[in-house]
């Protein structure tokens, strides 16, 4: 009798390791998140950040690899909720206060709670939406883009003065009386955009024609460059770029919208 045979025989389910691949990317996701607060206890600001961009990196690859290996399940579902909270949610939020946005006094606590909130809630229905979009179906427009920013780059645009503060590398920040509040501010602003429905770029679901495959390989090597030469020169045009694609894909998803109106009307 085979060994298989026995194990199903003896009543024990076998998985294989490959399948739970994506749940340990998720779990070094939560411990990168968790890392970035016990830098920033220790104001290692930057290496605070870099943790927190890193659960990021790993937070896309598990979901990629659950996709490719066709491993995604209910516990990883839940799983990625819980660290995407952490990481996105709790770790941005307070490693900002702690380094400026505490001299606010309330205000600077305020913003980071409504931060970690507001990831709470954009997690929640994400979630939820994703259910009733595998239920009930959609336009093509809705599967190409995310309402809101999600909350991996909203942790990114929370941690922007931060990453902005390091490649200027001077001391300018803390002289300016009312800077904590204008950050604390900005965090807020950051954690309306991920609760709204404003459409953005969905990058995972974006299709390319192949005659740009090669041109977008030798871009993606030019990005990865940048980032090691000159990180945080890289990092916040990066962030920028992002606030500036917010506009067209509004306009992008408003166009697709009218477009799938119209082809719906006239059957």
């Amino acid at each position: 009798m085979s060994s298989d045979k026995k194990n199903q025989s003896s009543g024990v389910r076998i998985i294989s390791l490959s399948k739970l691949i994506p749940n340990m990317l998720t779990i070094l996701a939560l411990c990168a998140g968790l890392t970035g607060l016990r830098f920033a206890i220790i104001e290692k600001w930057e290496w605070a950040v870099m943790a927190i961009l890193i659960a990021a990196v790993l937070d896309a690859l598990d979901g990629a690899m659950a996709r490719l290996l066709k491993a995604s399940s209910q516990l990883g579902a839940e799983l990625d909720s819980l660290s995407d909270f952490l990481s996105f949610g709790i770790a941005p939020s307070l490693v900002v206060y702690l380094w400026l946005t505490q001299d606010a006094k309330g205000f600077g606590w305020f913003a980071a709670l409504i931060f970690a909130v507001a990831t709470a809630l954009r997690l929640a229905r994400f979630n939820a939406e994703s259910k009733k979009e595998l239920e009930t179906g959609g336009f093509k427009a809705q599967s190409m883009y995310f309402q809101g920013i999600p909350s991996p780059a909203g942790a990114f645009l929370a941690l922007w003065p931060i990453i902005i503060y390091n490649y200027f590398e001077v001391g300018f920040l803390p002289t300016f009386e009312f800077m904590p509040h204008l950050i604390a501010a900005w965090v807020i602003v950051v954690a309306v955009l991920m609760v709204s429905k404003i459409p953005t770029f969905s990058v995972k679901k974006l299709k390319l024609p192949q005659k740009l495959a090669i041109p977008m390989l030798a871009a993606l090597g030019l990005v990865f460059a940048a980032l090691i030469t000159q990180p945080w020169l890289s990092l916040s045009i990066i962030a920028l770029l992002y606030l500036i694609s917010i506009p067209f894909s509004v306009r992008n998803y408003m166009r697709m919208k009218k477009r799938s109106s119209e082809e719906m009307s006239l059957f």
